[in-house]
């Protein structure tokens, strides 16, 4: 029998990137694997990278979109929340708590998407967006940019 190979455990530590228009309106995306989980662009940092580049490697890997690095908006803010049950596996052994950076990048609403995790995209705005959105801290950073703006 093969053996097979064993995934690098994820970092507990990630980047959520709230994509707008400039306008009052967020972009929202569809997950692949979770039908009807909306949410902005999230990711977990890989060995040796800023929160920063973590977040320009998403928002370029989920839509397509090459961020210059000074349109990267760090809001010098974190939260940390507990992972998903159904998600752990991912981690190692033990880890139940992730720390999450905020950033935002304003974006044109006709930017083309080039998809890869998600099936879907809305433009909503940002109260709405939060309201959609799965995951509490997700519904939090879209809130606190409502606030900023």
């Amino acid at each position: 029998m093969p053996s097979e190979k064993k995934k690098t455990p994820k970092r507990p530590v990630s980047v959520l990137v709230v994509l707008h228009d400039g306008c009052g309106c967020a972009l929202l995306l569809e997950r692949a694997d979770r039908p009807g989980f909306w949410q902005s662009v999230t990711g977990s940092l890989e060995a040796g990278e800023t929160p920063a580049q973590a977040a320009l490697r998403e928002v370029a890997e989920e839509t397509g979109i090459r961020l210059p690095p000074d349109d990267l908006h760090d809001w010098h803010y974190s939260t940390v929340y507990e992972i998903y049950p159904h998600w752990r596996h991912r981690y190692a052994d033990g880890v139940t708590h992730n720390t999450e950076h905020l950033f935002s990048a304003r974006i044109p609403r006709e930017s083309p998407l080039a998809l890869s995790e998600h099936t879907a995209y809305r433009w909503l705005p940002v109260a709405e967006a939060a309201e959609l959105a799965f995951s509490p801290s997700n519904r939090e950073a879209l809130l606190r940019f409502a606030e900023a703006v």
